[in-house]
């Protein structure tokens, strides 16, 4: 069992701040190109935040300080990377933290992910050129952004990883984390994977479950998924998957207070197991019944499951 943590938390808001319900919020959204900044704004656009794309960064004062002085209170989406003119990843960190010291405005910083392979596919897939390497290769431009955007992506609330995930899955969770009807807390993923595919970028906390018992190799079994009334029964007679579900529940929530304490806005959990369908699955589920039972809304995700079967993601 491993454990691993992601920099970057929200500042918590003082005493005599507004509620968080009567201050606005201003979504900023950055990451590396062709990682699904454009995709991400349209989906924000759709749920009724105003979208403003490659906004100069000498301009975001500005901007924010006229939303201020008038009278609209919708939320707001604001995109921001290494292509908006005047760009340093130092100065955006200073405007980000004048911003979270404005008590008027909930300020959210989203980075979006990807690897660096499936960043070079998407590049030669659509024949554009990499907007820090016009005369270079792709991979050059890749780099150089990664060092450029490190200590952006290093203080975001909450981080995205877009490798394996379609335009459709992108979308999809950018509903679940920013409906406007979301009730402000907390929000929480757990996630299964398979390690096959590599460990979510964007997860806060990883469990290996590659110590129970695989349904892979049973034949019955094998074309089923974790959620399968057989496969259940299947994991659940291995002797260490009961003991296991009440430490892993014993550890997780007691720490979700503590988080909600220090101003932490998202929460990713991940479940891995070798492919992804069986052991995972059932665990992820497991765990976050476990979690809901708290009272907090949890969302579940098969990130690897969608590659053999159909996928489902649900949020409740």
């Amino acid at each position: 069992m491993t454990t691993q943590t992601t920099a970057g938390r929200e500042q918590a808001s003082s005493n005599s701040a507004p509620a968080t319900q009567d201050r606005r919020r201003v979504l900023l959204i950055s990451g590396l190109a062709g990682a699904g900044r454009t995709t991400a704004l349209r989906a924000l656009e759709d749920l009724g935040y105003e979208a403003i794309d490659n906004l100069p960064l000498e301009l975001l004062p500005h901007l924010v300080s006229g939303i201020a002085s008038g009278d609209a209170r919708g939320p707001i989406a604001i995109g921001i990377d290494s292509r908006s003119r005047g760009f340093s990843g130092e100065d955006f960190l200073k405007r980000i933290e004048a911003l979270k010291a404005d008590p008027l405005f909930e300020i959210v910083l989203m980075f979006l992910d990807c690897s660096d392979e499936v960043l070079i596919r998407r590049f030669t897939e659509t024949r554009r050129r990499h907007p820090l390497a016009p005369d270079r290769n792709v991979a050059d431009g890749i780099a150089q952004e990664r060092t450029l955007m490190f200590p952006v992506r290093a203080v975001a609330d909450l981080v995205v990883d877009t490798s394996n995930r379609s335009m459709a899955e992108l979308k999809r969770l950018i509903t679940e984390r920013f409906a406007l009807d979301r009730q402000p807390g907390l929000a929480i993923t757990v996630m299964s994977f398979s390690y096959r595919m590599g460990v979510p970028r964007e997860a806060d906390l990883v469990f290996d479950v590659r110590f129970l018992a695989n349904p892979h190799y049973v034949d019955a079994l094998q074309p089923l998924d974790g959620e399968a009334p057989e496969v259940a029964r299947f994991i659940e007679r291995d002797p260490g998957v009961a003991g296991f579900m009440t430490s892993l529940e014993g550890l997780v929530l007691p720490l979700l207070p503590s988080y909600e304490r220090e101003g932490k806005s998202y929460l990713t959990i991940a479940v891995g197991c070798t492919g992804g369908k069986h052991r995972s699955v059932y665990v992820a589920r497991k765990l976050a019944d476990a979690l809901r039972a708290s009272g907090r809304p949890i969302a579940v995700l098969h990130r690897d499951l969608a590659r053999e079967l159909s996928g489902r993601s649900e949020q409740t």
